[in-house]
């Protein structure tokens, strides 16, 4: 009810869609059936999905979808990331350290260049260096914790490896034949560098579970860091099953690409981008 003298404000439909359309379409929740290129000013949930084991091949054929839309293209961001990566590795002491801080900058540039794929812009090489304008501090800060993670892998690593090299070398000096001090040595080293690689991997684990989805959450959502880290672990670990089917995938994926001498990787690298920011959008972008 409006008051006496005054004209009620109409009703606008949402800017995009046609007048006689007010409501937009739902997204497809079928993971086969591509994205929903209707974009609304909304921000998207704040939550995460648990989604089906089958989305893991979903995201794949998704990823094959948006590398295709534009595939010389991808393939000339993908030569230009990894130049600019090597190139960075060469540089003396400093090399790593820039190549791990400015990995997740790119990364979120290429996720721009995937959403706009997806909503049906063009591609450009600049959308590599998207992120360099407004999300570079939050990225690197992305790549510091994750090198920081990497620092404590690595330290714990080397601590059994340094306790195995101690227990071996003792029962070396304790020991009075020498050929037996050295097989000795050689086995107490050999199961202390495989607990070493066991722990590896199993603290890498969680920790590529935390870098997955942070750029992606960083660059679309504004998320900070330490927080787009926590709900990246957060969302691989509620997705085990489409997530381990994704990895088996992508391990066979891996193989056949290396055969023809490698080549098959400029193909690969693009597609696999662009099956992580489908499987971004499909977790925390759901319907």
């Amino acid at each position: 009810m409006c008051r006496r003298g005054t004209v009620a404000a109409p009703t606008l439909p949402p800017f995009g869609y046609p007048m006689d359309n007010p409501i937009p379409p739902r997204p497809s929740s079928s993971p086969a059936a591509g994205f929903d290129r209707n974009v609304t000013t909304a921000p998207p949930p704040r939550g995460q999905a648990t989604v089906s084991p089958a989305n893991g091949t979903a995201w794949w054929q998704q990823g094959w979808r948006l590398f295709a839309a534009a595939p010389g293209m991808w393939i000339a961001i993908t030569v230009l990331f990894a130049v600019i990566m090597i190139m960075l590795a060469f540089v003396p002491v400093l090399g790593t350290l820039a190549t791990t801080l400015l990995a997740p900058v790119l990364t979120g540039g290429v996720l721009s260049g995937f959403r706009a794929v997806d909503r049906g812009d063009g591609l450009t090489i600049n959308h590599l260096f998207a992120s360099f304008s407004d999300r570079l501090a939050p990225l690197i800060i992305v790549g510091l914790l994750y090198l920081a993670g990497s620092f404590v892998i690595m330290v714990a690593v080397l601590a059994i490896l340094v306790t195995a090299i101690g227990m071996s070398g003792i029962g070396a000096l304790l020991s009075g034949d020498p050929l037996q001090a050295g097989f000795a040595l050689l086995a107490t080293f050999g199961i202390g560098a495989m607990f070493a690689m066991l722990l590896g991997l199993l603290l890498g684990i969680p920790l590529t579970m935390a870098y997955w989805f942070a750029p992606a959450l960083v660059v679309f959502r504004n998320a900070e860091p330490w927080a787009a880290m926590k709900a990246s672990f957060n969302a691989c670990l509620a997705n085990v099953m489409p997530m381990l089917i994704y990895s088996l995938l992508g391990l066979v994926f891996a193989i056949v690409a290396s055969i023809p001498f490698g080549l098959g990787w400029f193909v690969l690298l693009p597609v696999f981008a662009g099956s992580v920011y489908a499987s971004y959008k499909d977790i925390f972008e759901a319907a």
